[in-house]
């Protein structure tokens, strides 16, 4: 009875459903819900997991990017912009003295006995720097000498013959005939004596130039002559002599680059192998160019020093006027057998070398006159440490 009303209320509740169910199907039917609920279960645990992981791995990757960004160096860069700089011309040339004097015998020569001076020596004007032998002109000498004393005598008695035959004349036992006689002998007499005295002026002179002496005051460059050494007016230059020792540089300039050049500019002249520079002007600008090489020449007078030798090598900085340039601190110009350069960062934060000229270099920079524009970031310091290519962060400093 009881089983028949159950089976009656089954029947009933599934009819209301539209289909007749028995337990093995209601069984199923919870499995099958179980399953879904189950797959339905993983497929939230798996996107669970994959959101996790997810998030894991761009948390690593954010990590591993900053720790990549730490390991990139930063550098410090200016952007120098331009300003009015000097304009620089760097020649080269040859080092030489403003008037080199050669120094020779004036008079006949003969054997040098003395020489009173060497190369590197300073001398005042009309200085002897040599000796001549000038025994036989010594000889000459007192030989005028006497014939003077000579004339004089004669001349003295001839004077006191014209005397008494003045006073004789008024009495008439001269006649004025021979008063007019005696007055020729006197002058004549008087003539011989200077004649005597020119003579031996003469050869005083001669013995006078038997001493080589310096035209002007200066610097010895060169001793050609040595004692017991016989010289004549055709020997040649005996010394050579820099007047006031002053010294110039013969630099050698482009055709262009002349025309820049004006009398009176300043410049700088630094002798080859030396450490120290010195300062000179331009006093003179060759009016011709030479055709095979299309270069002129400028001299740079500057004053004596030692390590300023004629013949040597030098090179010169001329400042013509003013120009807009980059001007840059020491740190961030490098050089090396190819010359100046920079280091700039481009767009993807690398470096990148840049060739240089270099203009004045002064206290406050270096100004750049080739090979920058002024907008770019240049490394300021560090630049020996960094390689073209290398990856940097770029930390900008103020331009100066």
């Amino acid at each position: 009875m009881n089983r028949m009303n159950v089976e009656t209320a089954a029947w009933r509740r599934d009819a209301l459903e539209g289909e007749v169910l028995t337990e093995g199907a209601t069984i199923n039917l919870r499995r099958r819900r179980i399953i879904i609920v189950a797959v339905i279960g993983l497929v939230l645990i798996a996107v669970l997991l994959a959101v996790v992981f997810g998030r894991c791995d761009s948390g690593s990757a954010a990590a591993d990017q900053q720790k990549g960004a730490k390991d990139v160096p930063s550098v410090t860069v200016i952007v120098p912009g331009r300003q009015q700089v000097a304009k620089l011309i760097t020649p080269t040339g040859s080092l030489a003295a403003v008037r080199d004097m050669p120094v020779g015998v004036a008079g006949e020569g003969g054997m040098v006995v003395r020489v009173l001076v060497d190369a590197g020596d300073w001398v005042g004007k009309g200085q002897v720097l040599a000796v001549i032998e000038r025994s036989v002109q010594a000889e000459e000498a007192q030989q005028l000498a006497a014939s003077i004393d000579v004339a004089r005598a004669d001349a003295a008695l001839a004077q006191q013959e014209l005397d008494r035959a003045q006073a004789l004349v008024s009495r008439g036992f001269i006649s004025k005939a021979d008063v007019q006689r005696r007055i020729a002998t006197r002058d004549a007499a008087n003539a011989r004596v200077r004649v005597a005295q020119a003579q031996l002026g003469q050869n005083r002179a001669r013995i006078g130039r038997l001493d080589i002496r310096a035209p002007e005051a200066g610097l010895v460059l060169a001793r050609n002559v040595e004692p017991g050494q016989v010289v004549s007016s055709g020997s040649g230059g005996l010394f050579r002599i820099a007047m006031g020792g002053e010294m110039e540089v013969r630099a050698l300039l482009p055709q262009e680059d002349l025309a820049r050049v004006t009398v009176g500019m300043p410049a700088t002249v630094t002798p080859v192998g030396a450490t120290k520079s010195y300062p000179g002007t331009v006093r003179l600008v060759t009016p011709v160019i030479d055709p095979q090489t299309r270069q002129g020449e400028a001299r740079i007078r500057i004053p004596y020093a030692r390590d300023l030798r004629p013949g040597g090598f030098a090179s010169a900085d001329i400042r013509a006027g003013l120009i807009d340039a980059p001007l840059l601190p020491d740190s961030a110009v490098q050089s090396d057998d190819k010359g100046n350069y920079v280091y700039v960062i481009d767009a993807k934060n690398q470096v990148v070398r840049r060739d240089v000229k270099v203009g004045e270099v002064s206290d406050r920079g270096v100004a750049v006159v080739g090979g920058l524009a002024g907008n770019e970031r240049v490394v300021l310091t560090a630049g020996a440490f960094l390689n073209p290519g290398d990856k940097v962060r770029p930390v900008r400093a103020a331009a100066r």
